[in-house]
């Protein structure tokens, strides 16, 4: 079972968390009409082997929003930091 060590309440058993998504994926502007621009961002994901940052929120502990380095390789927790917001 994954631990992952929140900032705010130490560490905790993953199901406390809600995966969120790519981190490291930005979202085109709601005014942008390109559709192969909001296809990419909606269907088109990476499946790295390593290093990858993704969204996690506290769901049953703080509910603070977290970005969480994880190897997908071995499931090890690089690192956990506060998000600047909601991701969108």
């Amino acid at each position: 079972m994954l631990q992952i060590k929140c900032p705010c309440c130490g560490p905790r058993d993953h199901d406390e968390f809600r995966y969120a998504g790519d981190a490291s994926v930005g979202r085109p502007a709601h005014t942008d009409a390109d559709f192969e621009r909001w296809y990419r961002y909606v269907f088109v994901r990476e499946n790295p082997a390593g290093a990858h940052r993704e969204y996690w929120q506290h769901v049953m502990g703080c509910r603070q929003w977290l970005i969480v380095e994880r190897n997908t390789v071995n499931h090890t927790i690089l690192s956990v930091n506060f998000s600047r917001g909601t991701p969108a």
